[in-house]
């Protein structure tokens, strides 16, 4: 190797004469990561041209695709780096959700309502996470589990919000072409927001830390990381972020239901995505999301046999790529399109920059 991988929380080289000591120089990747800036944009760009060249019923699976990458990506943030492992993510799904509809209600455009419900998601994680701080592994999970599960029977007592048979979502006056081009925009707009959130924040010292509770919560802590702010403030944005994907979901659905805005089968789609594509990497949630999103096109229809399907792919990953389909990318080509850790070149070599 040419190179050592630095994945510790706020490590830093004493300097000598403007130079880490040793003549070791500290780089973001091995390789130049341009080339990814110049693709994603214009893949966006692309994407955000489709609703003029494809039929509604392209854009309508695009926007499912969006929102599963979207809570995804939240999810694997929440475990994958902060060490959190949650079956009740659902809870702000579903909070995002009615937080749209009453928003509605009142005459707020719901597409001007998704900030409000994503702002009203992080909120409502700050007194949720004062409740679960203090569990860890199975217990946080279930009781995660729980408070959604109360989430979901308070909303079934409320009337106006049509109790346990649903409610549809006003405020939606506009043309089918117009609203299906809208929701798509917004999905995407959504989507680019929440990975580049994600992009950022372990680009920064805190996500520093975030590796080193990833790699070693114990060890994170041993050298004085400030593990349980930095756990807090993770568990804000992935409730925010999932209350965001569940305003989306309100308007991709125009009629919401207590039992599907709350129900577990997001969380179990969630984890699978995030296992089979990587769990701890940027990458993973994408890769995983392709995945399970052709497989649910593909299999959707054959009853019994998709979830045989789904159950062999989850078990295969977790046996022989343990680390996520990612993970074998990474381990066999060294690629990482997101470069958030450092590398530590010894003295005398220098990084090959390539694309």
């Amino acid at each position: 190797m040419t190179g050592r991988h630095l994945e510790a929380a706020g490590a830093e080289l004493p300097a000598i004469g403007g130079q880490p000591a040793g003549g070791v120089r500290v780089t973001r990747s091995r390789r130049s990561v341009i080339w990814v800036g110049v693709v994603a944009v214009a893949l966006v760009a692309v994407l955000g041209y489709l609703p003029y060249i494809v039929f509604s019923s392209t854009t309508n699976l695009l926007v499912q695709f969006f929102l599963l990458l979207t809570m995804a990506s939240m999810w694997n943030l929440l475990a994958g780096y902060a060490g959190l492992v949650s079956v009740g993510q659902q809870a702000f799904i579903g909070l995002g959700a009615y937080s749209v509809v009453i928003l509605a209600s009142h005459g707020t455009s719901p597409f001007t309502a998704i900030p409000v419900a994503t702002a009203a998601g992080g909120a409502i994680g700050l007194p949720v996470w004062w409740l679960v701080s203090r569990l860890r592994s199975g217990y946080f999970a279930i009781t995660m589990w729980v408070i959604a599960s109360v989430c979901e029977l308070i909303i079934i007592q409320v009337s106006s919000l049509g109790g346990g048979t649903g409610i549809a979502l006003q405020g939606l006056n506009l043309s089918p072409t117009l609203l299906t081009a809208y929701t798509y925009w917004t999905a995407l707009a959504v989507t680019v927001v929440v990975i580049a959130v994600i992009y950022v924040l372990l680009r920064s010292r805190l996500g520093l830390v975030l590796t080193a509770i990833r790699d070693d919560e114990t060890g994170a802590r041993s050298i004085g990381a400030r593990v349980r702010s930095v756990q807090r403030l993770v568990f804000i944005v992935a409730a925010a972020g999932c209350s965001a994907a569940g305003a989306l979901y309100a308007i991709s659905q125009q009629f919401i239901v207590p039992s599907a805005a709350f129900s577990v089968s997001f969380s179990a789609e969630m984890i699978f995505i995030t296992i089979i594509g990587g769990i701890g990497t940027i990458e993973g949630p994408f890769v995983g999301t392709i995945v399970f999103f052709v497989l649910q096109q593909t299999l959707s229809q054959d009853g019994a046999w998709y979830w045989i399907v789904l159950g062999i792919v989850a078990m295969a990953v977790a046996i022989w790529a343990p680390r996520g389909l990612w993970g074998l990318v990474t381990e066999r080509l060294d690629i990482r399109l997101f470069p958030v850790g450092y590398w530590l070149w010894p003295a005398g070599q220098t990084a090959r920059r390539r694309g």
